[in-house]
């Protein structure tokens, strides 16, 4: 499950641990976008309920400086020994760029070079060196965790997908129907055994269909307008269905590219429905071959009405019979 929950204070989130562990939910991951950071609700939940595993999808490779991150990551690994999952990525040049008065550029290199930097960090080692887009010089964690986390790597394309194979230990898919998996998953090929496979999977858990198509729409104008996700679904074979959502978003016609997503789009890629439906829609993306689905809640007018009792039952019925 994604965390924090929108309208319920990080300080009130203890319950809400603890209704995920008691309805199965094994893992609660983060995002990093202008909300809470990667590493606080995490570290809260490490302290409140240890039976969930944690995991950052993702942490940006261009926000923190490479020592900072090793050293927020290492500290949550000693807080969660062998729960802690640390995910890294390029992010996007809003949020970094716009955001954080960081240059995006060459994401590919910069995530190369963090991730191998990561590696030699998070083990204890001295590391000093170039790695692509910057230099490091004679850097060692004076507390390396005693149980280094596993380093994923976000990925969209082939490049980044066979980086995240061969160097990484896992890679984290977003924003793809459960029959895109396979297409992502056949550039991984080469990835050694055990290789985590997380995606991060957009809900609305509503049965009202036309609330939620209307939410999945704009999700979709949210992200599917970013060159890089852009990209992604040409590459996935969706530059026909998207070409007028495109070409209204670029005109300035906001009205315009939210009606040129048609239902069947939205189907494919945001899970709505009644608790027994979305569990059968995350189930889709297990059997493709992710091993870490992520739900991501999106609010509704139920749950913006009933507050924290009405989100522990929605958990409570979004976990196992």
């Amino acid at each position: 499950m994604t965390l924090p929950f929108g309208g319920i204070p990080l300080a009130d989130h203890a319950p809400v641990f603890t209704a995920l562990a008691d309805a199965g939910f094994t893992d609660a991951w983060t995002a990093e976008v202008a909300g809470a950071d990667g590493f606080t609700p995490l570290t809260l939940a490490a302290a409140w309920e240890p039976r969930l595993s944690l995991g950052t999808a993702i942490a940006p490779v261009f926000t923190r400086g490479p020592g900072l991150l090793a050293m927020t990551a290492a500290a949550l690994a000693e807080a969660a020994p062998g729960r802690f999952q640390l995910g890294i990525g390029a992010s996007s040049p809003v949020v970094v760029g716009d955001w954080n008065a960081v240059e995006f550029t060459k994401p590919f290199e910069r995530s190369r070079g963090v991730l191998r930097f990561l590696r030699s960090a998070l083990a204890g080692e001295l590391t000093d060196g170039e790695f692509g887009t910057f230099r490091v010089r004679r850097f060692r964690l004076e507390r390396p965790p005693a149980v280094p986390p596993q380093v994923m790597l976000a990925a969209l394309r082939p490049g980044m997908l066979r980086l995240a194979a061969a160097e990484a230990d896992g890679v984290i898919l977003n924003w793809l129907s459960a029959g895109d998996v396979a297409t992502a998953l056949a550039e991984t090929k080469e990835a050694r055994p055990g290789f985590e496979v997380a995606t991060r999977i957009f809900m609305v858990p509503t049965e009202d269909a036309a609330y939620a198509r209307a939410v999945g729409r704009r999700l979709i104008t949210s992200y599917l307008t970013v060159p890089a996700y852009a990209a992604f679904h040409r590459w996935l074979g969706r530059e026909e269905i998207l070409t007028p959502m495109w070409q209204a978003w670029q005109s300035g016609d906001r009205k315009g590219a939210l009606a040129a997503i048609p239902d069947s789009l939205v189907d494919d890629l945001i899970v709505h429905g009644s608790p027994d439906e979305c569990r059968a829609r995350v189930q889709a993306y297990a059997d493709a071959g992710v091993t870490v689905p992520i739900m991501a809640l999106t609010p509704t007018p139920e749950l913006e009405r009933g507050g924290l009792p009405a989100l522990l039952e929605l958990i409570a019925a979004l976990g196992r019979n």
